[in-house]
């Protein structure tokens, strides 16, 4: 199955693609790569998920921010892309977690991101490396940031 069916197969829907709040782009090709910039838990509605894990977001509340950050990774990829089947494969994942100093949970958040990105181009292509570390703040107080690497098709 190609990643654009891979996932149509997952039932979840693509939030708005957001719009950049700074000074550049949502994503830039270098060659066969596509970098993509750090994205936020983006919502349906185009809201976005708060607060910081390990005092208003418990492990699994983040790991969902996660999960939602790698939806709108994706909804960049299809808004500027065409469609997910122009990506090969996953580079690198670097995410961020808005975190008290005693949370510790970081690579397990993240996962909600990785996982998502391995159902839909396999565990050949779908896995990168990757970091998760954890952030006093993160912008406006939302719990994850995500950006990745990804390797265009040919």
């Amino acid at each position: 199955m190609t990643a654009a069916e891979n996932f149509a197969a997952l039932g979840l829907n693509l939030p708005p693609a957001p719009a950049p709040k700074g000074v550049y782009k949502p994503l830039l090709i270098v060659g066969n790569l596509v970098y993509v910039s750090g994205h936020g838990p983006v919502l349906d509605d185009g809201s976005l998920l708060f607060g910081k894990a390990g005092l208003e977001v418990n492990a699994d509340g983040a790991r969902l921010a996660a999960q939602q950050v790698g939806l709108t990774i994706l909804s960049t990829l299809v808004s500027q892309l065409g469609s997910l089947d122009r990506i090969k494969r996953v580079i690198k994942v670097l995410g961020m977690v808005n975190a008290t100093p005693d949370f510790g949970k970081h690579p397990y958040v993240i996962n909600g991101c990785s996982e998502l990105f391995a159902k839909i181009w396999g565990q050949e292509n779908g896995v990168g490396v990757r970091s998760a570390v954890g952030m006093g703040s993160l912008p406006d107080n939302i719990t994850v940031e995500i950006e990745a690497v990804f390797e265009l098709a040919d």
